[in-house]
């Protein structure tokens, strides 16, 4: 008996759910037992601080702060997930860490936390992909995002009291980085599809008459113009 493998739309959605509810297990943890997770976010430019590489992305300063993040961040990455499968996993992480090293390397020196940083590149590496690869599957998907998420565009503007701008614009540029990185990985339904008659040897060019034809006709004017040696001139004492 054959076990049913789940589609594609549910291996899409399994996994940012998954992410999203240890997000939501760690929040719930921090605050049943008032545990202070902030100090493990990144610290710009202190050995310390390269831990919130890592979890950085995983802690939230409060319960706003985690309802705001969930949605986009369940969202894009099933996006990701099933329209950019080849590629999905990779970019999703190099877009965690490079958004992570970026902060420690130019932010300010406080601590850093959310996953902001990482919802602002999974939206660049979505837009982006309809630039570098242009096809009807990538453009669509950027417009789409581009719709629902233009407005996060004011989240990189600094001076903004409480939030980690520098998160914010720094992963957005490593989704743009990301795409660029994975523009020539493309899916299947990506790939320009080969016809048969594409495929068939060329053939030399036709003319509408034989290029020939007017040569032919002079020589066979000629010929006929010359006597035949065979058949008797008019002049000729023979009779038939």
């Amino acid at each position: 008996m054959t076990t049913k493998q789940p589609n594609r739309i549910t291996q899409s959605l399994l996994l940012p759910a998954q992410f999203v509810l240890l997000l939501w297990a760690i929040h719930l943890v921090q605050t049943l037992l008032h545990l202070d997770l902030g100090v493990y976010g990144v610290f710009p430019r202190n050995l310390i601080g390269l831990r919130g590489v890592i979890f950085s992305p995983l802690l939230h300063s409060n319960w706003a702060h985690l309802f705001a993040n969930t949605p986009p961040l369940f969202f894009l990455s099933a996006m990701i997930l099933f329209f950019y499968r080849r590629v999905a996993i990779p970019a999703f992480i190099m877009i965690y860490l490079l958004t992570g090293l970026a902060v420690w390397g130019f932010g300010r020196g406080v601590f850093h936390i959310g996953a902001s940083g990482v919802v602002y590149g999974l939206v660049a590496f979505v837009f982006w992909n309809g630039i570098f690869r242009r096809n009807l599957k990538s453009i669509a998907l950027a417009l789409i995002v581009v719709f629902y998420y233009g407005s996060m565009f004011m989240g990189i503007l600094p001076g903004q009291e409480g939030i980690s701008w520098e998160s914010h614009l720094l992963g957005g540029l490593a989704g743009i980085f990301t795409a660029y990185w994975f523009r020539d990985r493309i899916e299947r339904d990506e790939e320009k599809k080969v016809y048969s008659w594409e495929n068939e040897p060329e053939q030399p060019p036709q003319t509408f008459l034989d290029p020939d034809i007017f040569e032919k006709t002079k020589t066979e004017r000629q010929k006929d113009a010359e006597p035949d040696e065979d058949l008797p001139g008019w002049f000729s004492n023979r009779t038939w």
